[in-house]
């Protein structure tokens, strides 16, 4: 699958990319926290289900990133507080982590860097959420020019960009672009390992943009489509398979859909 790169080129409205843009900053920190085994704990706390523990400590990481000036760690940081937030619906704190985010990226000229546009993908998720889907779609544009220079067009990445991007196309009513982003995103995952998860939270999504658009009879076959996906014998019960199945039951109990 290919992707014209002139499709992300139009302009960035209330999000100016050239803020972001640059030279990127390579000089190392002078001190460097151990990040991989900090998230590998934290993973461990997420998957056990103890999110109160998992919030205490990545705070207590991130406070101690920003203490000693360790701002790559620190970015990393705040992004696993976007997503920590979102998961238990705090707006203030996952807004504060989002401004603190994107103040690192400007402030070392990470935005046309594959690290820095997928946190910036994780902070225009986060405004999504929380109804600023209008603000949210220029800077998944930018993403979207990152990812198509510097990814293979086949890259899982594009999966996650394209559901988030296809969400926000729905939110300002363009439901014809979302659901080419929703389509774009399904071609990705499916060739992704153990795709199962994220293939039934997009056919779900495609359940509800299907309603929006009064296709009525549309509605059940991507619903059939996601149970199936949740039912596969290969997919382990985990605690992110747990978090897709609270994602995807308010959709299939909103539709009268009995797993």
């Amino acid at each position: 699958m290919s992707y014209n790169r002139d499709e992300y080129n139009e302009p960035c409205c209330c999000f100016d990319a050239s803020m972001y843009t640059g030279t990127p900053d390579s000089a190392p920190c002078s001190v460097n926290l151990d990040i991989k085994n900090i998230i590998a704990e934290l993973d461990k706390l997420l998957y056990s289900g103890d999110e109160a523990s998992a919030g205490e400590f990545l705070d207590r990481w991130c406070a101690k990133a920003a203490e000693v000036g360790d701002w790559r760690s620190e970015l990393t940081l705040q992004s696993e507080l976007m997503g920590y937030h979102r998961r238990t619906n705090d707006k203030d704190s996952a807004l504060n982590a989002v401004n603190r985010g994107l103040e690192i990226i400007r402030e070392h000229r990470l935005g046309s860097t594959v690290s820095g546009a997928t946190i910036i993908l994780n902070a225009a998720t986060t405004l999504k959420a929380y109804g600023m889907a209008d603000r949210s779609i220029p800077m998944f544009i930018q993403v979207c020019r990152v990812y198509s220079q510097k990814l293979d067009p086949a890259d899982y990445r594009f999966g996650g960009l394209f559901n988030n991007m296809a969400l926000s196309y729905a939110d300002t009513g363009e439901y014809d672009t979302a659901e080419a982003y929703f389509k774009k995103a399904l071609a990705i995952i499916e060739h992704c390992d153990n795709p199962e998860n994220e293939l039934a939270v997009t056919y779900c999504n495609l359940a509800e943009l299907y309603e929006r658009m009064d296709r009525n009879d549309d509605i059940k076959p991507v619903l059939d489509m996601a149970a199936q996906k949740l039912r596969s014998p290969t997919l382990p019960h985990d605690g992110y398979y747990d978090f897709t199945v609270s994602k995807c039951l308010p959709t299939f109990e909103h539709f009268g859909y009995k797993l």
